[in-house]
């Protein structure tokens, strides 16, 4: 599953754009992404940190989370722009795999520069994944 550049483009804009209100007092690391599902929403989502640092979430997971409550259940690709192009961290590919490991995650930096444009797949090989579960 690929998608165009002009896709690719406004989900690295609105990424770019929705990043100014993470809220990341202690890493001061803001993240912020755009999700786009199959029927061609794109859904925004920020880091927000927590003093009991477990307790904080990724932007990521933040968009696909507020995906999935609107009802969707496929999507095409993410962006996530960081100040220096940080990968998505193992927790929110293993989020993301839920759903495909065919969707194209784009990474850039704060100047919304694409420094990975990848298959999630490859950012998570040998995923573990619904087929993994034994039903009985």
């Amino acid at each position: 599953m690929g998608i165009t550049p002009d896709q690719r483009d406004e989900l690295v804009s609105r990424a770019r754009l929705i990043r100014r209100r993470a809220y990341a007092p202690y890493s001061d690391y803001a993240v912020g992404a755009a999700l786009l599902a199959a029927s061609g929403e794109v859904y925004e989502g920020v880091n927000v940190e927590n003093a009991a640092y477990p307790a904080g979430m990724c932007a990521e997971r933040t968009a696909l989370f507020t995906a999935v409550t609107q009802g969707e259940r496929e999507f095409s690709a993410i962006a996530v722009v960081t100040e220096n192009g940080g990968t998505p961290c193992g927790s929110c590919r293993q989020a993301l795999s839920e759903f495909g490991l065919s969707m194209v995650v784009v990474v850039a930096d704060a100047e919304g520069k694409v420094v990975h444009e990848i298959p999630l797949g490859e950012l998570l090989p040998e995923a573990f994944g619904p087929s993994k579960l034994a039903h009985g």
